[in-house]
This record gives C-alpha cells, structure tokens and sequence, in this order.
C-alpha cells in the first residue's frame, strides 16, 4: 500500500498516460510548465484515501502572470477569423477524443463518481466542443429597421478580453468546457482555477488544450493557475479579467459576485441546487420511479441538479416510498470504488463531505424526520456513506430549505399539484425541478407563469443532468447564470448597436427638429 497510486503502472498506467507524475506544476503560462509558489497539494482518492499524485500550485504572484500572458494572448485570438477559432476548438474536441478513457478515469479517481460518469464528463467536453464549431459560424447579431429613412440598425457581437472560469470539484472537467469551448468560439481567452482537491484533472485537461494550441503555433489562449482561494480572489478583483464565471457555493458566489460587480465587471454565477421532482397522481410511475433513483444518488448526490425533494401525490405516496427503499437497499450491494466496473455508486468527495452527510441526518431526525433507509456512514477505507431517504419533515423545515451536498433526499405528501408547485418554489435555490405527469394541462401549467421558478424545468424526466443544447443555469440564489447552449454565448461578448446612416441628411430620432 506504500507510495503513490501514479506510481502504479500496473492498475493506474493511465496516469501516465496523461502525463502525471509523482508531483506536478500547476501553473501553465503558455511559456511552459512551472511549479507554482502556492501549496503542495495532495490528490487524494475519496474511495481509499490514498494519495493518487501531488501538484505545486500557484499563488497570487503567479495568477498576475497567468492574467498578463492570457491578456497579450487576447491581442493576437481576436483578430483571427471566427470559423478559424472554430477550427481550433474542433482540435480540442478531437484530441479529448483521443483521451477520452484516460481522462475520464482520471475523473473518477480523483472526484469519486463512477467510471461510467467520469468518461462521460469529458464526452461532454467534447460535445461542447462540436457545438462551438458550428457556433463560429452562426453567432450574429441582427439588422434592424429604422425609423430615419435611409438609415439602417445592426448589432455586433465583439469578444470581452480574458474569461477567468472557476470550477467546482464535483464536475472538474466539463464545467471548463462549458465555458471555455464558448469564450474561445468568440474571440475570449481563458484563465482557469480548478478546485483546489481536483488538482491533476485541472493539469491533465489543460496539457491536452495547450498541445494543440502548440501544434498550431498559437499564443497561450488557455492559462491555468491552480490554487486556493488567494488565487480566486485575485481574480475577483483584478479589472484585466472581463468576466469571471464562477461555480460553487452560494455563500461564496454572493462574495464573488459583490467584488466583480463592484468593479463593473460581469460575472457568471453556477450555485447551490435544491431540487425537487414531483410526481403528480397521473405520472407514469415507473418512469418517475427511474428518474428517482438516478436523480438522488448518481454521483453520489454530489451534483449541483441532485434530487434533494420528492413531492409525491397522497395517492401514490405509500407504494413509491416502498418500491424507492427496495432500490436503494439493492443498490448497496453495487458499493464500491468508483473505477470497479460494478460499482454503481461510489464516495462522498471527502472527510468534510462525510461529516455534513452525518450531521444533516442527526439534525433531519431532531426535526422530526424518519430515516427509511440508510444515514449511516459505512465502516470502510474511503468517505462512503448509505444513500439515505427521509421521512416524516415538514416541506419547510429548516434542513430540508437548506441544500445538502450528500445522497440525502426528503419525502413529502402532496394533496394536489398546486401544492406541490408551491413547495417546489419556496426554497431559495431556483436550478432545477421535474413533474411526471400525463396530463397535458398539468405539463403546461408547469412550465407557465404559474409553474416552476427554476432555470431548469423538465417534464417526465430527472431534474438530474442535462444536455448541452440548451442553456443551463438557474434563478434566485442559484445565481442566474447561463452557460453551455442555446444563446448563452452572449455572456462571454459585448453587444454594439450600430446606426449606418446612408442618405444624405442628418435626420434626428424620434421626429426632433434642432435648430
């Protein structure tokens, strides 16, 4: 059990295979690798608690010089053509093809999802990546008519400057490439922190990214500046980056929010998640039995879109309850490490995550809740704990408003879907939600004005997961924040509106003589 797990050539060679080594540098300034003046920090498996590799992050000296190379960077990125960045990112989704198993091992090694999960987060990536393609030839602003004759509107999509992207340890991968495959797309360049205990799946990632840009003899248009929380201060507060795209906690996105707005930068926030599914007495059970299952433990419970509520019609309440405690007592005999392909649910993240799982059940039973099933943590190496299904609460308790990052969801018995929408919307979070119903007035008054305040509104499918298609994010303390599909490109641009005037008189808007 000696040594470190990229030591191991034998069951972990993939770690090599990304070019990892025993310790790492963690700051990429386009000039090489170097080892950062921050922590030595230890990457640690969740589900054996040994120590895979080590990364030299950076600090505040090093983030300045990351800034500084992403913004000379810039200069260069914005004038190529749009379909030739596109071009580039092709190549980035190409050569993540190639490291596609590798890199997704790495995923679940390092964060604890399944391996099934962790390849599938950097396909996700790589989808992205196809999407930018075609957005390099698509984004465009509009012509507008006029109310001057002879005198035409448009709009003029220009790229901002430097894009600095946070992200969060539970999808180390796919959240940069969210952000990055888009700012990249329209001209940006990208600064990168990954979460400071997803370490090496920042440097892999970003060693694939910056081989192709060598290849094409590029100026360093992806930084990466690996560190703590000095480093993401820093780049809160310093004007050379345009917009910074946050995912985390609320309580540190309303600081993080506060100190960009404060210096009248943008900011994209990606926050807490309190979701609910209801199943509406006409829902097609078994389906909504499915979306269950995965919604509250894939990954562990560890997603931002995890279903933490279950508002259950009073008529179907007692079956679903049985039938969902038979799945999650199956399931634990598929415990296991993350990389094992029969493990269908792996650990909790870390310690810490270990003990807020344990006292959030303690306070859920003090408030009067039943454990139906699990809220134990389980006596093995690693931070594994029993997915835990909770009774018995009022639908505004104080720990059931509250989101807990951990397999922990709350039951409740709803008399009608009014009431179930009511208790979907009284929670401070706003990202996601999902109603199973046959009833097409039921879908509409879901998705309408009186329906769900999420970002995310689905209909006879989880609120867990979602496509790149479209744009993901959501309101109230979620942050409001869009990324991935649909226009949510717009964030990473400036908007300019252009009157051409192409008569031979100087007309003024809105009828005004000035003489």
């Amino acid at each position: 059990m000696a040594g470190y797990l990229v030591e191991d050539s034998k069951q972990y060679g993939f770690l090599r295979e990304l070019g990892l080594e025993r310790v790492n540098a963690g700051v990429y300034d386009g000039s090489g690798w170097s080892a950062g003046r921050g922590e030595l920090v230890q990457s640690v498996d969740p589900a054996s608690g040994r120590i895979i590799a080590e990364v030299a992050t950076g600090n505040e000296q090093d983030a300045d010089r990351c800034i500084a190379a992403g913004v000379k960077a810039y200069e260069e990125w914005r004038h190529l053509p749009a379909p030739f960045r596109g071009e580039i990112v092709r190549q980035i989704g190409d050569e993540l093809r190639k490291y596609r198993e590798p890199l997704g091992q790495l995923v679940s090694l390092e964060m604890g999802k399944i391996r099934a999960e962790g390849v599938g987060e950097v396909q996700e990536f790589v989808d992205i990546c196809d999407y930018a393609v075609g957005l390099s030839r698509m984004f465009a602003g509009q012509i507008l008519p006029s109310e001057r004759p002879q005198h035409t509107i448009l709009e003029k999509w220009n790229p901002l400057g430097l894009v600095g992207i946070i992200s969060a340890f539970n999808f180390p991968c796919a959240v940069f490439g969210w952000n990055a495959a888009i700012a990249l797309t329209v001209g940006d360049s990208v600064l990168w922190k990954g979460a400071p205990s997803t370490p090496l799946v920042s440097v892999a990632t970003t060693r694939i990214v910056a081989e192709v840009l060598r290849r094409n003899g590029l100026p360093p248009v992806v930084t990466l500046c690996q560190g703590g929380t000095d480093v993401g201060k820093r780049m809160a507060a310093d004007p050379r980056v345009k917009l910074l795209s946050f995912t985390g906690s609320t309580e540190v996105g309303r600081e993080v929010g506060v100190q960009v707005q404060g210096r009248f930068g943008r900011v994209l926030l990606e926050l807490g998640g309190n979701n609910a599914l209801i199943i509406n007495d006409d829902a097609p059970a078994e389906m909504a039995l499915d979306a269950a299952f995965f919604g509250c433990i894939g990954t562990a419970g560890q997603r931002c879109t995890s279903t933490r509520r279950l508002i259950i019609h009073e008529r179907l309440y007692d079956v679903f309850l049985r039938k969902l405690v038979a799945r999650y007592t199956a399931l634990l005999q598929r415990v296991g490490h993350p990389l094992d392909s029969a493990t269908l649910y792996g650990p909790l993240h870390n310690r810490r995550a270990v003990d807020g799982y344990r006292a959030t059940v303690q306070e859920a039973v003090q408030q009067g809740g039943v454990v139906e099933c699990g809220g134990r943590v389980l006596e093995r190496a690693g931070c594994f704990v029993e997915p835990t299904i909770i009774s018995g609460l009022a639908h505004n308790a104080p720990v059931v408003l509250r989101e807990t990052f951990a397999p922990i969801v709350y039951l409740f018995k709803a008399r009608n879907l009014a009431e179930a929408i009511e208790w979907n919307n009284e929670v401070d979070q706003g990202l996601s939600s999902a109603l199973f119903t046959s009833n097409i007035q039921s879908a509409f008054q879901w998705i309408g004005e009186n329906g769900s305040d999420c970002g995310i509104v689905n209909i006879n499918t989880s609120p867990s997961g979602a496509e790149i298609g479209g744009a993901f994010g959501g309101e109230k303390a979620t942050g409001g924040g869009r990324e991935s599909g649909s226009d949510a490109w717009k964030q990473y641009v400036r908007r300019s509106t252009i009157t051409v005037n192409h008569s031979s008189n100087l007309p003024l808007a809105q009828g005004l003589v000035f003489e």
